[in-house]
């Protein structure tokens, strides 16, 4: 199991502190400092069964200057949105957890990670 995390986030925290309390093994990623690459998003997009602007940080100042609310959100646009998460690091909604059986979740809260945790 790995885990995206920004050590300045309190769900990142949280679901480390989870991780933590239920003795999981897990790796931590700080994705802003391992930036993942565009192929990297595509895998955990596929793992978690969802689009990029389905996790974009739409609130982030990267998001506003670069107008990612007015970006169509279909498949031709797809490739844009992913290129905007992996040059934008912080626009990635964390934590992300990839776990064992090839799955994903978003965890943000403690229900999600005790998803990922019985998926492994």
């Amino acid at each position: 199991m790995e885990i995206w995390i920004n050590p300045a986030c309190s769900k990142c925290r949280s679901a480390t502190g989870l991780l933590d309390a239920e003795g999981a093994e897990y790796t931590v990623r700080r994705y802003l400092e391992d930036v993942p690459s565009a192929d990297e998003i595509r895998g955990v997009l596929a793992r978690l069964g969802l689009e990029p602007w389905d996790i974009t940080r739409t609130q982030e100042a990267a998001a506003e200057e670069l107008g990612l609310k007015d970006w169509p959100r279909d498949e031709a646009s797809r490739d844009r949105w992913v290129t905007a998460l992996a040059e934008h690091p912080r626009l990635i909604q964390r934590p992300v957890i990839t776990a064992d059986d090839g799955t994903a979740v978003l965890g943000r809260t403690d229900e999600a990670v005790r998803d990922a945790l019985a998926r492994e």
